[in-house]
């Protein structure tokens, strides 16, 4: 089991980079990452691929929401990607090989790859191998996790010595469609965790006093949450999580 570096317990983590788009800002964009540098925040960051195979920063599985393009990004070339604009800002998608660059170690750097299988399950491989590829000569305090178990354990074959988590939650079925109510009843109690080879869960912050979060913690898991929106659930969220992901406000750089 490959454990985390210390600073992914010590720098709070800047949900999708600082992004703002006031400022212009959006999320998982350049701006957002170079701003959370700038303050020493560590960053998290999301993956998913394109039609030829590349890894590309960004959150959604559609355009549209972020961008001034629709349709399913797995559906677009890397090419095509790099030219669509974000909304919010005046840059594009970028690729994860330029954001290594850009980051290059400065902080923590921890990629949450998007499920690609729809439902949790096995039919996953391309995007996980596009990103170790990159991964595996990265210099500087890095960290893999999915929601999707069976990324992570193939992570672990790709990539071992890359610390890798589980992100977890209570997975309301009424949150979670088109995911099914069978798989988030399977996936809540986290049984994955042992099988998966992971170090770590990155678990939702409402949920953090589930009693399997606890177990996990007892027997040696590192505990980080996600989306911590204030230094009130801030507060409230340390007294499980070593960590958090946070967005919407500044946190605090513990003492």
């Amino acid at each position: 089991m490959t454990r985390l570096d210390h600073r992914f317990l010590t720098t709070p983590l800047a949900h999708r980079g600082l992004h703002d788009v006031a400022q212009g800002r959006p999320e998982n964009s350049r701006a957002a990452i170079k701003a959370a540098i700038n303050l020493g925040y560590g960053i998290e960051i999301d993956l998913q691929l394109s039609s030829d195979d590349v890894a590309m920063v960004f959150h959604d599985y559609g355009l549209n929401r972020l961008t001034e393009a629709s349709g399913p990004i797995r559906q677009k070339s890397a090419k095509d990607l790099i030219a669509i604009p974000l909304k919010g800002g005046s840059e594009t998608i970028p690729t994860l090989d330029e954001v290594l660059k850009l980051i290059d170690g400065q902080v923590p750097l921890l990629i949450e790859l998007k499920d690609q299988d729809g439902q949790m399950g096995t039919d996953v491989g391309p995007l996980e191998k596009a990103a170790a590829n990159l991964l595996n000569t990265y210099e500087g305090p890095l960290a893999v996790m999915s929601f999707n178990p069976n990324t992570v354990a193939l992570l672990a074959d790709l990539c071992p010595d890359i610390p890798r988590g589980i992100v977890t939650s209570a997975y309301d079925p009424e949150s979670w469609a088109p995911l099914s109510r069978t798989v988030c009843e399977q996936l809540r109690d986290i049984p994955d965790y042992e099988r998966s080879r992971a170090s770590f869960i990155s678990h939702e912050v409402a949920d953090l006093n589930r009693p399997r979060v606890a177990e996990l913690k007892s027997h040696g898991a590192n505990i980080l949450c996600w989306t911590v929106t204030s230094a009130a659930i801030e507060a409230k969220a340390r007294e499980v999580a070593e960590n958090i992901t946070f967005e919407q406000y500044l946190a605090q750089h513990p003492a």
